[in-house]
């Protein structure tokens, strides 16, 4: 948290709800401060544009459209976003606060990381962009600063500040937004928004866990943006001797210049990610890096955490300037175009020679550029926007880019409205020659499917012949039925002959064949329980405890299920067999009150009957016991006392 300047923001209330108490970070595109939300009574971020983008009309217009698109992508491993709104020249967006640091923090102080720490933290971050990607959103601005280590360990992605639709394409040419050491080569050369930009970012954000370092270094951002652009992505294992092979193609793979060859989403990558780890041992996971500069706990780096125990590092740092220059979000700006040559040239002959050769040379080379420039991309064109509109707005859009209407088909779509546009052959985005053909998948809307008759199949003959129908098994429930045989189909819900949209689930009822009535088997030899279990049609299977009870050493103490419940043919019984009763040695009663007698004897576990005669009735002693005193009785027997 930066103390050192009073901030002008810090003490508002922003929008007459957002006390700012504290200024958390300072980026390249605005400022983060903690804040409390007053009318809900919580802590939050509160992410404030800087005044000279909050200016750019487009460009706020364009940050409060995504922000609500990102408002509706609820993850764990995503910082929520609960508001976004302006309050004069302030353009802001309420998020999740989570307390702990960022994993540039980690970085400095730690320097590299064990794989199984780097993979830790990158496994979080692919699930979070996975379900980005899911639903149609590229982040584009991946790096350190934006993965956020809650104090508690989780891990959560932040700033989809730049976040944009997959199927958006580039408007303007003379500037890239992103940081410029995670930048896809695509990114720099046409603007490309689509997941695998996103996948390439988390190559390098691997890279960095895994060494320390960036893989392309540089003084300035055209260093660095040249070699992203012209150099193949270095291994991790040449700086860290003995990194696990799998580590390193998960690096160059994520990283490669060809976006055609990298994972095509956060998802596949994730599972790539997994493969991996599962194939690592421990002593591969936990190797320690000759980066790392952090504490050691046993020989090992702690692996329950990777927070920073305190402030600063005890490694080298870079260079602050450059560091910021390099990890900040920007607009990248092209070169300016030459200056134009002056209308009059010198009178001087030499001179004017001089300027023409050198216009001559000039003129050259704006031809060759303008050559190469026409060769590589002016005679290139990219694929408009077109998913969810009409098959007529497609068209019409296609006719203004210049492009013609290739091969039109049509497929059932669960999500995509009938007669809409849910595919283009090229992509959305991507590079295309002028006046070539664009194909559309347009929208039959939802498939319609019958219910098959399914009566009397077996479960697996059922599912395979809804798998046919292109309708899923549902729910399965099990019912007694006299008529149709143990393990066959007596009904489904929807029942046969229903309309259902494709891939419906269908509930099935399946036969358990004619119920049979459990007979009481406790009190019996185990050896008589299974001969008459097992004329029943039941198997039997025995209890490994054995228990005191009533009945006599070997005789069956308890059933499960118990007697007059219904089963089905081969259902299992199982026994209880008894170790015998535990014997008790009965107390003198006789000449106590009936009360305290029959309390005493039941305190030790006997039913107690009392017998009080004729004359009894006027009497309130015990007589007699029917179980001498002293005497061993097993206990949970009767024991008559008599009233006389």
């Amino acid at each position: 948290m930066d103390t050192t300047l009073q901030d002008p923001l810090v003490g508002q209330v922003l929008d007459g709800r957002y006390r700012v108490d504290a200024r958390i970070a300072t980026g390249g595109m605005a400022t983060v401060y903690r804040a409390v939300d007053t009318r809900l009574d919580r802590v939050l971020a509160l992410k404030v544009m800087h005044p000279s983008l909050a200016a750019d009309a487009l460009f706020v217009e364009r940050f409060i459209r995504e922000a609500k698109s990102v408002a509706r992508l609820a993850h764990p491993n995503v910082v929520a976003v609960f508001d976004q709104g302006a309050d004069g020249a302030h353009v802001y967006l309420a998020m999740e606060y989570v307390a702990g640091c960022t994993l540039r923090d980690v970085l400095r102080e730690r320097g590299a990381l064990t794989p199984r720490a780097a993979l830790d933290i990158l496994e979080p971050v692919l699930a979070a962009l996975g379900a980005a990607h899911r639903a149609g959103f590229v982040h584009r601005d991946m790096k350190p600063e934006n993965v956020l280590i809650g104090d508690d360990g989780r891990v959560k992605v932040a700033d989809f500040g730049l976040v944009r639709a997959v199927d958006t394409v580039t408007t303007s040419t003379d500037t890239v937004l992103g940081t410029v050491s995670y930048l896809a080569p695509e990114q720099i050369d046409s603007g490309t928004a689509e997941p695998r930009v996103d996948v390439y970012a988390c190559g390098v954000l691997l890279y960095e866990m895994l060494t320390g370092a960036k893989p392309h270094g540089g003084d300035t951002p055209a260093q660095v943006l040249y070699r992203h652009l012209n150099e193949d992505m270095p291994l991790p294992s040449a700086a860290v001797p003995g990194l696990a092979p799998g580590l390193d193609r998960l690096v160059t793979g994520a990283t490669e210049r060809d976006p055609a060859a990298r994972p095509q989403d956060a998802r596949e990558l994730l599972a790539q990610v997994r493969e991996v780890r599962s194939a690592l041992g421990a002593e591969q996971l936990d190797a320690r890096p000759p980066q790392a500069h952090g504490e050691r706990h046993d020989g090992a780096e702690d692996r329950t955490s990777v927070i920073p125990r305190a402030a600063g590092g005890t490694g080298p740092r870079p260079d602050p300037a450059a560091e910021d220059r390099l990890n900040r979000t920007s607009r990248l700006r092209l070169p300016p175009p030459p200056p134009e040559a002056p209308a009059h040239p010198a009178a001087d002959p030499r001179r004017r020679r001089v300027f023409l050769l050198v216009a001559a040379a000039v003129a050259l080379a704006v031809t060759l550029v303008a050559g190469f420039w026409y060769i590589n991309s002016g005679q290139f064109t990219t694929v408009p926007p077109l998913l969810t509109k009409t098959q007529a707005q497609a068209e019409d859009r296609l006719s203004e880019a210049g492009l013609d209407v290739g091969d039109i088909r049509r497929e059932y779509s669960d999500t995509d409205k009938r007669g809409t546009v849910m595919a283009t052959r090229p992509a959305p985005g991507e590079r295309i020659r002028g006046n070539a053909e664009v194909g559309l998948t347009v929208s039959l809307g939802p498939k319609n499917v019958k219910v098959p008759d399914l009566t009397g199949m077996s479960l697996a003959e059922a599912k395979e012949r809804l798998k046919r129908a292109n309708l899923a098994p549902g729910m399965v429930t099990r019912a007694f039925d006299e008529d149709v045989a143990q393990g066959k189909v007596l009904a489904t819900e929807p029942e046969r002959g229903a309309t259902r949209r494709a891939g419906s689930a269908i509930a099935l009822t399946v036969s358990r064949g004619a119920p049979v009535e459990v007979p009481d088997v406790t009190g019996e030899s185990v050896a008589d329980a299974k001969e008459e279990l097992t004329e029943e049609g039941l198997k039997v299977e025995i209890a490994p405890n054995r228990v005191n009870s009533a009945f006599d050493k070997g005789q069956v103490a308890d059933q499960n299920p118990p007697s007059g419940k219904e089963a089905a043919t081969g259902d299992t019984i199982t026994l209880t067999v008894s170790r015998g009763p535990v014997m008790v040695r009965v107390p003198d009663v006789e000449g106590m009150k009936v009360g305290a007698a029959r309390e005493k004897l039941s305190g030790l576990g006997f039913v107690v009957h009392v017998d009080r005669g004729i004359l009894g009735i006027f009497k309130d002693k015990v007589s007699d016991q029917s179980v001498d005193p002293g005497e061993q009785a097993p206990k949970g027997s009767e024991i008559t006392i008599e009233v006389g």
